[in-house]
């Protein structure tokens, strides 16, 4: 099959790649990138542990075409901090053992991410239903949602510290 010159904007930084039409997103960012964050678990778009954000929003990168992504960012597990230090949701996945084998565990700070831009202050109904579509088959949830509550009064802790 014939390869066609695509550019990709992944956390922040542009790259061109030759990529065959049928690629798909994971792929290119895996296999191309080695940006190996996200997983892939299921390629039917139904565990969520490949997600990514694109403009912004999450996206199930194993059912989607690298080309159909040019001219938009693509934001990875490993471009949330963007500082060299960890998110305060991936600093309280850790302490509240939010991962366990942490296969999962890339997809769902990709939602929570969004989720909490979007909504900094969302009740308990509102983080059940952003990660209704994430699978996770070791923690329970209970860990992830504590360390989801522990994030935000991180975040508003912080944000009351710098006024």
């Amino acid at each position: 099959m014939k390869k066609e010159l695509i550019e990709l904007r992944v956390n922040s930084r542009s790259y061109e790649l030759a990529v065959e039409p049928s690629k798909l997103l994971l792929d290119a960012l895996r296999q191309d990138l080695q940006l190996t964050g996200s997983k892939r678990g299921c390629d039917d778009s139904s565990c969520g542990a490949c997600t990514v954000q694109v403009d912004g929003v999450p996206m199930l990168s194993c059912t989607m075409l690298a080309a159909s992504c040019e001219r938009q960012e693509i934001t990875t597990i490993e471009g949330v901090s963007g500082h060299g230090s960890l998110a305060a949701i991936q600093k309280a996945y850790g302490d509240w053992g939010g991962a366990q084998c942490g296969f999962c565990t890339p997809g769902f700070i990709m939602t929570v991410t969004h989720l909490l831009a979007e909504n900094p202050r969302p009740t308990e109904e509102d983080i059940r239903g952003a990660l209704s579509g994430n699978l996770c088959r070791c923690t329970g949830y209970s860990q992830m949602y504590q360390a989801i509550k522990a994030a935000i009064e991180a975040e508003q802790k912080g944000m009351a510290e710098a006024r």
